[in-house]
Parts: structure tokens; sequence; C-alpha cells
């Protein structure tokens, strides 16, 4: 497979923000001897940019976020250790990229510079059936991995919504999640070990075995890292042995406390020890919207697969739950509509073009937070000027709290979007941290959320500054993420 094109035609190249000092035409052609380079203006600005909402605004205007100068292409982790090593050399910035599936921007080279696509790095590498450890490279998109593994007669049971246009690297970049992580767990519990270009273009391994008491967890430092403090060039992951049955079914929660009855029962489904692999409850309106119900109650979709007894199991103690909440059973069809559609985001896509501002918020809270988080998140949200909807659903759980995934738009006139998209991530993420949610849950921070790393974080944002100045003193690799000191002032 090779990048996915974007969803919205560029009319442009102009750069939305700041202008970066030219990397140089003699830098760019020394480049020309460690790899193959794209440097056609058009075809650099459309690998410029990710899936950002606010982008694909500003491509409709012709924009992107900042074009790079020049896209490299290198084939193995030699070539990415020789181009980080020039760009450090010389102060350029260089900023990975995969299948640029990004929504918060964080794919995007902001400085300009050098894009480093790693989409020429694919394939799995190796297969351990034994013990379950696939090593693959960075550039893999979701489905290829998949059909490799599932040969051998293994699954790695990471399905993000972006998976047919995401790679292994990007998913591990940027601590994502996927649609049945309550049974497989996010990214972070899958990776085995890395392989990772420093910036000073050394080449460094971590991890590589079931557990360890040697030290901090070096792979869990770069984990979520988003391409700041290294290069990653292959990863090991878990992998499991193929389903050998699978189960479904659909509840109905009603009344007015629908959602938190629903939230409830989640909890003593996890409290109980078990993990279906899918476990989403959608709000009152959400249901309405995407489930077919009619307003007045609250969907919980489930699904589990894995090994018989176990599948049983968990089923028998999600109906109990569900029953001793009230809840009503519905049809298990509804499981297997969503499943056809779960990947569909061509709405956002006729949204957008028709001037609304439209996005998702993802984030992670303790069970005994989430309604608070709930109710305040939608009011603030549904307090910002031109305002339309905000919804929510649970959509990932574990044994001490939950994802909650709010979707919001509102309808400002035209000179109004960037405003009003800055004044509802403003209103709707500080609503979640200070009733006792986290940054994020597996869209990460990018661009987007960098302005409230320090809010987040408090005083540990100064221990992450001192790990990139580090690692990266010079600050070269993808600059304005994560909300180091140096990028504060990228955006907005």
């Amino acid at each position: 497979m090779t990048s996915p094109t974007s969803p919205i035609a560029l009319a442009g190249s102009a750069a939305r923000l700041t202008p970066a000092p030219a990397a140089g035409a003699a830098f760019i052609e020394s480049l020309r001897e460690v790899c193959e380079l794209v440097t056609d203006r058009e075809a650099v600005a459309e690998a410029s940019r990710d899936w950002w909402p606010l982008a694909l605004h500003w491509a409709l205007a012709g924009m992107v976020p900042h074009p790079a100068e020049v896209v490299a292409r290198p084939v193995d982790s030699a070539q990415v250790a020789r181009v980080v090593e020039r760009c450090a050399a010389e102060g350029v910035p260089v900023t990975p990229a995969g299948g640029r599936s990004s929504v918060v921007g964080g794919a995007a080279p902001v400085r300009g510079g050098v894009l480093l696509d790693l989409t020429a790095m694919q394939g799995v590498v190796s297969i351990d059936a034994d013990s379950g450890i696939v090593e693959v490279l960075p550039g893999t998109f979701g489905p290829d991995l998949e059909r490799a593994v599932r040969a051998e007669g293994l699954t790695i049971g990471h399905y993000p919504q972006s998976f047919d246009i995401s790679t292994v690297g990007g998913w591990v970049a940027a601590r994502g999640a996927g649609q049945y992580s309550t049974r497989y767990g996010k990214i972070e519990h899958m990776v085995h070990g890395l392989e990772v270009v420093l910036a000073d273009g050394s080449i460094v391994r971590t991890g590589g075995s079931p557990a360890a008491a040697q030290g901090p967890d070096l792979t869990q430092l770069f984990v979520g890292s988003e391409g700041t403090l290294g290069v990653i060039t292959r990863i090991w992951l878990r992998a499991h042995p193929l389903p050998a049955a699978e189960r479904r079914a659909a509840f109905a929660f009603h009344g007015p406390a629908g959602f938190a009855d629903g939230i409830d029962a989640c909890r003593r489904v996890l409290r109980r020890g078990a993990t279906p692999a899918v476990l989403r409850l959608y709000d009152a309106a959400e249901s309405a919207r995407g489930q077919g119900a009619d307003g007045t109650y609250c969907v919980l979709l489930v699904l589990d697969e894995g090994d018989p007894a176990i599948v049983d199991a968990t089923m028998s103690i999600v109906g109990d739950e569900c029953a001793s909440a009230g809840a009503r059973p519905l049809g298990d069809d509804l499981v297997e509509r969503w499943m056809h559609h779960r990947n569909d985001t061509s709405a956002l896509q006729a949204l957008t073009k028709k001037g609304f501002v439209v996005d998702t918020l993802e984030i992670a809270a303790p069970w005994s937070r989430l309604d608070g988080v709930v109710r305040a998140t939608t009011s603030a949200l549904l307090g910002v000027p031109h305002a339309r909807a905000a919804t929510c659903h649970l959509s990932h759980s574990y044994l001490d709290g939950a994802c909650l995934y709010f979707t919001f738009a509102a309808t400002p006139p035209a000179d109004a979007v960037e405003s009003t998209y800055v004044a509802m991530w403003d209103a709707g993420q500080r609503a979640v941290l200070a009733a006792g949610g986290n940054l994020s849950h597996h869209h990460g921070v990018g661009v987007n959320r960098a302005r409230f790393v320090h809010e987040a974080l408090g005083n540990g944002a100064s221990v992450l500054a001192a790990v990139k100045h580090a690692l990266d003193p010079a600050g070269i690799l993808n600059p304005g993420k994560l909300g180091f000191p140096a990028d504060q002032e990228v955006w907005p």
C-alpha cells in the first residue's frame, strides 16, 4: 500500500502558520546522496498535511499548516539515520510521517524542513509464532500487517478507525487505540520492543522481553512521543492466536439517567474481570443518530472474541450486569451494522465542506469521575457561541476507568470558523481537565493540544521537556508538537 490521498483536494500550498527558515538548495541536494527525494511543490504540500479537521478548512482555502521544503523517502534504518544526522548538523527540522491519519496535526511539518516519509519502509520482517512476536517496519499499513499475521494463525487485535490509512509506526508514535482495545489493550500494551533513530543519527533498540526490572522502561519513553524524541524504524509487537469464537449483544438503557446507568454497568463488568473486545455505550443523541434508536434510550454494543470458554464467561457477566441495571436486550444486528460503518468518516468531510466546525475530543478518566466529566464537558461545549451539538460515547474500558469520546459541532459565520474551533477546544478540553479527565486517550497531542500540555501534566511537563532537551538539544525532531517550550507559539 502507499500513503493515501488526503480527504479534501488541495487547492494550493500557501502556509497558514509562520514561515520557517529555508533549508537551502545545497542542503536539499546533499540529501539526494542518501535517499529518494520529492521536490515537486504541490506533491510536497500535499504530503505536508494530515486529517486535522481545522487543517481541512485551511485546505479549502488553499493553505496547509506549513509545507515542508522537501520530502525524503528512506528505505531502511541506515538511510533514516543519515537523513536525521544531516538535519541535526544543519539545524533543519525533520518531521516523521506515515499514513498521516493524525487528527491533531501530529504529522504536519509546522517548521518546514524535511518531511520524512516512512511509507517506503513496509513489511513484516519475521514472526515468532511460538512466542507471538511480530517484527514489522514502521510504514506498514494496518490491513497489510493483519493479513500477514493471520496467515500464521495470529492477530494483533489493533483496529483503529484509521486502520486502512494508518501505519504501525504512527500507531506507536501516537499511542493509539483500536476498537477492540478492551480485550487486546492499547498499542502500548502490544509493543514488545522498538528500534529508534535518535536526533544525532544513532540507533538504539529497546525492550525485547516479556517483562523486566532493568531500570525504567525505555520502550515506553518513545511510545506516544509523536516523533519528538526519536524516529521509530522497527517495531516488535505481541500477537494473539486467532480467535476461535465470537459473540455479540446489544442493550438499551432507558430514562434520563440511562447514560450514567450504562457507564456503571460497564464499570461493574470490568471490575468483575470481564474484558469484552467491544463495549461501546452511546448517549441518547448518538444512539438516535447512528444506532437506530428513537432518542429516549442509550445503546450499548458488545462484542467479544477469543477462546470459547472465556467468551461465554465474559458475555454472561455482561448480560448479568446489564440485567441488574434494568437494561433491555436489543437485537445483535446492531453490532453487525456498526461493524460495517465503524470507519466511515464521510459525514465529517461533508460537514466541513459546508462550513461546519466539527471535531472529536477523546479523553480518559476514572470510573468515579466519568459522569461528572460528561456533564461538565457537554455543558462547556454547548456554551460556546455558534455551538450546535455536543454528544458522547464510551469507547474503551479498563479496570480503573474508561475513555469518553465527545463529538461537537458548530455553525459559525465564515470569518469565525477558526476562532470558534479554538473556543470550543478551549472550553471542552479545560472542562475535562477540571473535572478529573486527562488530555488525550488515543489521538495524541500534536499541534492542536500542545497548548494544554502544561495544564495537564503540571510539573511533569518540565520533566518531559528535560528529556526532550537531552535527546534532541537542537529541537529538530517534529517541532511544534507536545507543547515543548520552544514550540508554544506555533498555534493558535
